[in-house]
C-alpha cells in the first residue's frame, strides 16, 4: 500500500502557483496535440484511406501529425505523472481538463480531499474522499486549524490514486 503524506491548508495553498505553471505547460501540450490532430483530420477528409499510401503526397505529412501527437501525449502523460501524481496530488475524473486537482488531506481522523479548481485564488473547499467536485464544502477556520494535522494517519487505501 502506498503511504501518501497529507497537505495541510497552508502547504496546499503554497502550491497555488507552481500548480498553474504546470497547467500551463499541459496547456500547450494538449494545444499543439490537437493542432496536429486537427492536420490529421484534414488530409483524412482530403485522401480518406489513400492517405495511408506512401506514395501520397501527403503521406509523410500524415506521419509527422502522428509523430506529433505521440510526443504530446507521452509529455502530458509525464507531467502528469511526475508532477500532479509525483507530488501526492490527484485529478479527479475530468480534472484535466476543468483544472481541478485534490490534494489529498486528514480530518477527524479520516481522508479528504481539499479541493482546487483553476483560477480559484487558494484552497477553499474540501469535499469526502467519495464526494467529488459536486460534493464540495467550504473551508472554515476549524478546517484550517485541523485539516492535515493528524498525528496518526488513517489507513490510505480509501485514497483513489
Amino acid at each position: 500500500m502506498a503511504s501518501h503524506r497529507p497537505f495541510t491548508v497552508d502547504q496546499a495553498n503554497g502550491m497555488i502557483p507552481w500548480l498553474e505553471s504546470v497547467l500551463e505547460r499541459l496547456d500547450r501540450h494538449r494545444e499543439s496535440w490537437l493542432r496536429h490532430y486537427e492536420g490529421l483530420q484534414i488530409l483524412q477528409t482530403l485522401w480518406g484511406d489513400d492517405v495511408e499510401s506512401a506514395d501520397n503526397p501527403d503521406h509523410a505529412e500524415l506521419l509527422d501529425h502522428r509523430r506529433a501527437m505521440e510526443t504530446e501525449s507521452a509529455a502530458v502523460e509525464r507531467i502528469v505523472r511526475e508532477d500532479i501524481l509525483g507530488h501526492g496530488l490527484r485529478f479527479p475524473a475530468g480534472g484535466l481538463e476543468q483544472g481541478i486537482v485534490d490534494f489529498p488531506t486528514t480530518f477527524e481522523g479520516r481522508w479528504v480531499y481539499l479541493c482546487w479548481r483553476r483560477g480559484e485564488p487558494g484552497i477553499g473547499h474540501w469535499h469526502e474522499v467519495d464526494g467529488g467536485f459536486g460534493g464540495r464544502r467550504e473551508i472554515t477556520d476549524e478546517h484550517v486549524i485541523g485539516m492535515g494535522r493528524d498525528d496518526e494517519l488513517p489507513d490510505d487505501s480509501v485514497l483513489d490514486f
